[in-house]
């Protein structure tokens, strides 16, 4: 499979390049125009392999310029590759060089999916918006200098991967469900230090896959399993992602440890699903919430188990006590579920797999416009958001943009003036009407353009 890079200079193509590589080929620097001629690596992302291309800087100039041989390069890379990746820069937003490129993608006829580049923080949002006018589909917010996003590059990928792999391989993938468009699911089993992760997964795959033992911090970098579970209604095949325990930020202190760590930290953004392994004696300490909000600011779909349960002797109490633990200290997942379990014995595994589905179905939620326009118009009625400065805000719709986790954007006035207990109301009044639980919700407020701003200002 080939793919090609292509956006205006400067976006941030060959940093794209050097991280889907895993290596710096491409000179990388802040003056556009610095790659000159098309480059091609071996790229890899998630279980993905591919021919990847870098390529210059899509410019308009005459043939005989030397930006016009450039443009042939890319024009080349372009004709060569399966499928496009157009990139443009959130931050800087929509350009006429955007919109004239847009067109000539659409005009190839090959698969293309648009990159929002440069998207960390919230300085990008604007952009991202933009982007959805260039009409080649959902934008996808990246940060390719950090490594942000790369997840849902994947998940966009994949399925085009099924759709353009050889007939024969297509056979095998037709005979998955289609509500599982990632084959296999990636399910992380992370924790602090001596959690029993590894046993874990030994135990759910049935031999002694991972090395053990009493000691903490055995388990250095993240090792994949391939399993497949056989569920109530269907065959699932899973990836397990054992990773190394997680201190403490101020007790990491070895090169080695913070490499595990960083590798731990690219097997949660790159699962859909995240087990955190609890101790049943010690739950829910600092560095428990940490990971977790990691997880959930990440958008993953979260499961807690609770390890060693065999050692509980008042598991009633003990329990109660842990859901309202959880569902104090992790607001941003109300109603996760909660596996008690034994990784040595075995005693409760067989729930685990179910929660981990059940989440993941939760994490692929959408809701139709029309429903969800219904239920704002209730919601709005039944509590009114407080005015700004005198002035009433006033929503105008809502619709969803994206699964993985469940986005949605809802265009009002004054969006900025809308205060964060009022966007958690809305947000809880998603997740009970359209019973959406475990999963983080994102909810995005976005007011009109104004046009006659500029006059304002002038």
């Amino acid at each position: 499979m080939k793919i090609a890079i292509v956006g205006r200079p400067n976006v941030g193509k060959s940093t794209l390049f050097n991280r889907l590589v895993g290596k710096r080929l491409a000179l990388v620097d802040d003056t556009p125009g610095v790659t000159r001629d098309r480059r091609e690596g071996e790229g890899k992302l998630g279980d993905l392999t591919f021919s990847v291309f870098d390529t210059p800087g899509l410019e308009e100039a005459p043939a005989a310029a030397l930006e016009g041989r450039m443009r042939k390069q890319t024009d080349r890379a372009v004709e060569d590759a399966d499928i496009c990746l157009f990139m443009v820069d959130a931050r800087a937003g929509v350009t006429p060089l955007d919109r004239t490129f847009a067109e000539i993608l659409r005009a190839s006829g090959k698969p293309v999916l648009l990159l929002a580049n440069k998207a960390e923080g919230n300085k990008g949002d604007a952009g991202i918006y933009d982007a959805y006018e260039l009409g080649i589909g959902d934008p996808i917010p990246v940060s390719a200098e950090h490594g942000e996003g790369m997840a849902e590059l994947f998940a966009a990928l994949a399925p085009l991967f099924a759709d353009l792999a050889p007939a024969e391989d297509a056979e095998d993938e037709d005979a998955e469900s289609w509500d599982d468009p990632l084959k296999p699911l990636r399910v992380a089993i992370v924790g602090r230090p001596n959690a029993g992760k590894s046993t874990l997964i030994n135990k759910i795959i049935g031999e002694d896959r991972l090395l053990t033992g009493p000691e903490a911090g055995i388990t250095r970098d993240s090792i994949s399993v391939e399993w497949r579970w056989t569920g109530p209604d269907r065959d699932w095949k899973v990836k397990l992602f054992d990773t190394a325990g997680m201190r403490k930020k101020a007790k990491v202190q070895s090169k080695l440890e913070k490499l595990s760590v960083g590798d731990s930290l690219r097997a949660i953004r790159f699962a859909e699903v995240v087990v955190l392994l609890l101790d049943a004696e010690t739950p829910f300490e600092k560095q428990d919430l940490q990971i977790a909000d990691l997880a959930l600011r990440e958008g993953r779909a979260l499961v807690l188990a609770v390890n060693k349960w065999d050692l509980v002797e008042d598991k009633k109490t003990v329990m109660e006590s842990l859901r309202e633990k959880a569902d104090r200290l992790l607001p941003q997942a109300p109603g996760a579920p909660i596996v008690t379990l034994s990784a040595l014995t075995g005693a409760g595994l067989k729930r685990l797999m179910p929660a981990v589905t059940g989440v993941y179905v939760d994490w692929n939620a959408r809701v139709k416009t029309p429903d969800l326009n219904d239920w704002m118009q209730e919601a709005v009625h039944r509590h009114t958001p407080p005015a700004a400065a005198g002035r009433r805000i006033k929503f105008k719709y809502i619709t969803q943009t994206k699964t993985r986790p469940p986005t949605f954007v809802a265009q009002c006035n004054l969006a900025h003036e809308v205060p964060e207990s009022y966007r958690r109301y809305l947000i809880n009044g998603i997740r009970d009407a359209f019973d959406i639980k475990a999963v983080p919700i994102r909810l995005l407020l976005k007011s009109a353009d104004n046009p006659f701003a500029k006059e304002k200002k002038k």
